[in-house]
């Protein structure tokens, strides 16, 4: 069994010093991913198609950024081509997308790439230092979200598959009651036994300290730890109390991305929020069928549902409910510009074209193969070409707001 012995005790501290003796599971999970020593995108996060956890569009080529790019270029002109244009990429992974991106606006675009500013928010030390060393050759700034001045961007914040690794509280229903999930540590007797309780199945739980005295974290419900839990269903305009919804119904809510996108829309004087993540909007994330959540672990390419196993080795994530983002823009002062899929998305933007083009190219039977299994998993409705793509705006004039962004029209 993988887990960092130093981060479980960190957490068993946690929660031994915390009210009750339990942490929510958003702190469980913050701790787990985020930890500044031992969370797993902290100290032990794999990337990518060979030896990671997972891989994202990025891991697949240039093709994906290279088509961001041109959408980058079409809002700069729809701003009226600001100095400087601003693009805020939060959650930078390995600095593939960066590199992707400002290769092909310095060989393509090179005025633009004159007034171009690009700033990285990236909470990994590991990950924002393998950023720096793959781009120490272009003009990038790393800062905090926090510390860009309120108002002051003219440009793009986007982000690729981050949302859903912001920690989420969990809840379950209780005899019609919303409960919240909180996680504690098993007692001696339930040590023994090493199981733990994850909803209603029975699993085994890591243990949090090194022998020979290990713990075991388990699960207890309680009341909500804040109102908000209850406001965001009024929020996203869902209803607990309906008879469809059973007890023992098990999801989950991403405080966190409102209060992200709070910030970023402070932020933002004008321009652009692109949102690029896997998730439903709240009628499929919250449909009575879906009765245990999204919460999936990834270790290894393979992903399971268990965040009690490989503690500190393995991502920890949850769909992205995207009515929550578009309501709460709203009442951060963001409009809704489109939504639609990244498969969409893509091909209005050139990837069709790129497909096309292939039949063209002089290459070997096998490359060319190669090459076309690879746009196509970028589209594949099952796969990445099924993640949202979000776009929202702030201060933008009317005759800008009419402008439709090429990559949210329908395809010809």
């Amino acid at each position: 069994m993988d887990f960092n012995p130093a981060l479980c005790l960190a957490i068993a501290n946690q929660i031994a010093k915390s009210p009750q003796q339990r942490i929510t599971f958003a702190e469980y999970m913050d701790m787990a991913l985020y930890h500044p020593e031992h969370g797993y995108y902290s100290s032990a996060v794999k990337l990518g198609l060979k030896g990671g956890d997972f891989f994202t569009s990025v891991h697949l080529g240039a093709d994906f950024g290279e088509l961001l790019a041109v959408q980058f270029i079409q809002m700069w002109e729809i701003l009226g081509q600001p100095a400087p244009f601003y693009l805020v990429e939060m959650g930078a992974g390995q600095g593939l997308l960066a590199t992707h991106i400002l290769e092909y606006h310095q060989q393509h675009y090179p005025d633009f790439f004159a007034i171009l500013k690009y700033v990285i928010v990236e909470k990994s030390p590991s990950l924002k230092q393998e950023q720096q060393q793959r781009l120490q050759d272009f003009p990038v700034d790393w800062c905090n979200l926090e510390d860009i001045a309120p108002n002051s961007i003219i440009g793009c914040f986007f982000s690729n598959e981050l949302v859903d690794a912001l920690p989420v509280h969990q809840f379950i229903l209780e005899a019609g009651e919303l409960r919240e999930v909180y996680v504690t540590v098993r007692g001696e007797e339930e040590r023994e036994q090493g199981v733990g309780s994850k909803g209603d199945r029975t699993e085994e739980i890591s243990p949090c300290s090194p022998p020979p005295a290990p713990c075991f974290f388990m699960e207890v419900t309680g009341e909500a730890s804040t109102p908000k839990l209850a406001e965001y269903f009024n929020l996203v305009g869902i209803d607990l109390t309906q008879k469809v919804y059973e007890d023992g119904y098990r999801s989950e809510i991403n405080l966190a991305a409102l209060d992200w996108l709070s910030i970023v829309a402070d932020r933002l004087q004008r321009g652009y929020v692109l949102t690029i993540d896997y998730g439903y909007p709240a009628s499929r994330y919250y449909n009575p069928r879906r009765s245990q959540g999204t919460l999936q672990c990834y270790y290894h390419h393979r992903h399971h549902n268990n965040p009690y196993i490989n503690i500190g080795r393995q991502d920890i994530t949850a769909h992205v409910d995207f009515t929550a983002l578009e309501k709460w823009g709203d009442r951060c002062g963001l409009n809704q510009a489109g939504f639609t899929q990244q498969g969409l998305f893509l091909m209005v933007l050139g990837l069709g074209d790129r497909i096309a083009a292939l039949s063209h190219q002089q290459q070997s039977l096998s490359q060319l193969l190669q090459r076309r299994e690879t746009l196509h998993q970028l589209i594949d409705p099952s796969g990445l070409g099924g993640f949202g793509v979000l776009v929202q705006s702030k201060g933008l004039k009317d005759r800008e707001i009419s402008q439709t962004l090429k990559g949210l029209t329908v395809p010809e």
